[in-house]
């Protein structure tokens, strides 16, 4: 299947931990070739204005500053979009209940795979905050 379907699937999953209050993290990982952009978290914020998260594209180069912004998760759903197969292959949701992890192979197809949780309890994110 496609992957922009697939990480359509994906994402449904993402927003259901959120609303489920399941969401622990979720992480861009396995760049293609070495570019300057490491990799992208995401954290949860709870805030007085609802779920918001913690988007932060870290960067291999000390001269690159990282980047932090404060969105809302349907913000972040496009920028994240924008690096999949340009920049990285796999995509990793971290829950209280599992772990779901999105991957691209080379032939553009996507899936979708479960695991046992990493984290067993909810870290609030920071700004600042590594």
């Amino acid at each position: 299947m496609q992957y922009t379907d697939v990480f359509i699937e994906f994402w449904e999953q993402v927003k259901q931990s959120v609303e489920e209050e399941r969401f622990a993290k979720l992480t861009m990982a396995k760049t293609i070739g070495k570019p300057n952009l490491k990799n992208i978290f995401v954290r949860p914020v709870y805030s007085n204005d609802g779920f918001m998260v913690l988007l932060k594209l870290r960067y291999r180069s000390r001269e690159t500053e990282d980047i932090e912004q404060k969105l809302t998760l349907d913000e972040a759903f496009p920028i994240l979009q924008k690096y999949l197969k340009t920049s990285f292959f796999s995509v990793l949701l971290f829950t209280t209940t599992k772990d779901v992890t999105f991957k691209i192979n080379k032939k553009g197809a996507g899936s979708i795979t479960e695991g046992l949780p990493t984290f067993t309890n909810i870290t609030q994110a920071e700004i600042g905050d590594n």
